[in-house]
């Protein structure tokens, strides 16, 4: 079986526009949230979230291109012409049927759908949508348009399962590295549904907090007071390459991806099994397929999404399997600090991951306050409250659990152990 690594990477989510400038905002525990500008909020029950700022996709597309393509579809490209870039990779030094994108997304083209359908509403009942509204919204056109863009014309298609869409999109892009039908895979995903119908249907749900007055502290994992998730947006994209492709034309190794477990709770449609056994089984089934012992892994990048029950079916879920050497995990949760991207979450996450093995940082899980505890969870465990903190780690976990009861884990391996 081939050995598959990643060896490009590239971030745009509310912390920053690229690996960079997130990557320092992360370390120093800033949050990304703050009052919603894409439409009036006013009359929501929320009235903030993550957006990314300063956007500017303007030498990435002509004027025609901004205006035909979603908001998502800006933030696949960005974030994959930055991987591209850093992973060195010319197209016309390579077979373009052995590289391909497989790309996640859970919505989709949520501005576009909100725009059209508002302006049909609004109007006199004569149908006068976009002809690109089609396929402005499809959750594929990402996938779509980055082969285009790149001249990638191998394997291509997205995955759509919620907030584990993208980590699924990772592992189905090694499986095609690993059965030898790719040298190169672009993956990972994007999501931008930061809308009315967005935050509406997740206000509906009742799974947004609802902390108005203070939105940067409002996303608080593993405390008693969490009161539902920060809607995110952003994307993620890694350049997944065959291990001697990648050493033949000298590529910079950021991991390897050695394991990838994949399960379904088989419970509900929206709530995780409170007893955790699908995410269990995940992180079991990735380190059955990485060869190593459970106290080999240093570093779980949760899921973490600061909801009264899937934060404690999570901690229950490492506890379960890992025993007393959970209690020797760095757990963090980026979606502190981030939000929750959603279709595009499991990129973002596996990059910082990532992140954290090369640079020997754990990134903090922040907005903890001292008492703010709650009496299921068990504060023993490292959760990386509030301050990153050096540590080396050989391998390194992201976690991702989508509504639908989708369960998605990655396990990755310090290169400096390849």
């Amino acid at each position: 079986m081939k050995r598959v690594v990643v060896t490009g990477l590239g971030l745009v989510t509310a912390l920053g526009n690229d690996v960079t400038t997130c990557w320092a905002n992360l370390i120093a525990g800033k949050s990304g949230a703050g009052a919603i500008t894409h439409f009036d909020s006013s009359k929501f029950k929320t009235q903030f979230a993550c957006e990314v700022k300063d956007l500017d996709v303007s030498n990435l597309f002509d004027p025609k291109e901004l205006r035909r393509y979603d908001r998502y579809i800006h933030l696949a490209v960005k974030s994959a012409e930055e991987a591209i870039n850093n992973a060195g990779l010319h197209i016309t030094q390579e077979n373009p049927l052995r590289c391909g994108v497989i790309y996640g997304s859970g919505m989709g083209g949520v501005k576009t759908l909100d725009t059209n359908i508002g302006e049909f509403g609004a109007g006199d009942g004569t149908p006068r949508y976009s002809p690109f509204f089609i396929p402005m919204i499809i959750t594929n056109m990402a996938a779509g348009m980055l082969a285009i863009r790149y001249g990638f014309k191998g394997v291509n298609y997205a995955t759509t399962s919620a907030c584990s869409s993208s980590s699924h999109a990772i592992a189905n892009a090694c499986y095609q590295i690993r059965m030898g039908l790719a040298d190169v895979v672009l993956t990972g995903g994007s999501e931008a549904a930061i809308e009315c119908c967005g935050i509406g249907g997740f206000n509906a749900l009742h799974a947004l907090s609802t902390r108005n007055d203070s939105p940067q502290t409002a996303c608080r994992p593993f405390s008693a007071s969490r009161d539902g998730f920060v809607l995110g947006e952003g994307a993620g994209t890694l350049v997944l390459e065959e291990y001697e492709h990648a050493k033949a034309r000298g590529a910079h190794i950021y991991a390897e991806l050695v394991g990838i477990g994949l399960t379904a709770d088989a419970y509900h449609l929206t709530a995780s099994d409170p007893e955790g056994i699908g995410a269990k089984n995940a992180m079991q089934l990735a380190i059955n397929e990485a060869g190593i012992l459970p106290s080999q892994v240093d570093y779980i990048n949760a899921h973490g999404t600061s909801t009264p029950i899937g934060d404690i079916a999570e901690v229950k879920a490492i506890q379960d399997l890992f025993g007393e050497d959970a209690y020797n995990i760095s757990i963090t949760s980026s979606k502190s600090m981030t939000g929750h991207i959603l279709g595009g979450t499991g990129a973002v996450e596996a990059i910082i991951s990532i992140l954290s093995m090369q640079h020997g940082m754990v990134t903090p899980t922040i907005n903890h306050e001292e008492g703010d505890k709650d009496p299921n969870i068990d504060y023993k465990l490292d959760f990386t409250f509030n301050h990153a903190k050096a540590r080396t780690i050989q391998y390194a976990m992201s976690n991702n659990f989508g509504f639908g009861g989708h369960n998605a884990c990655l396990l990755f391996k310090n290169p400096n152990i390849l």
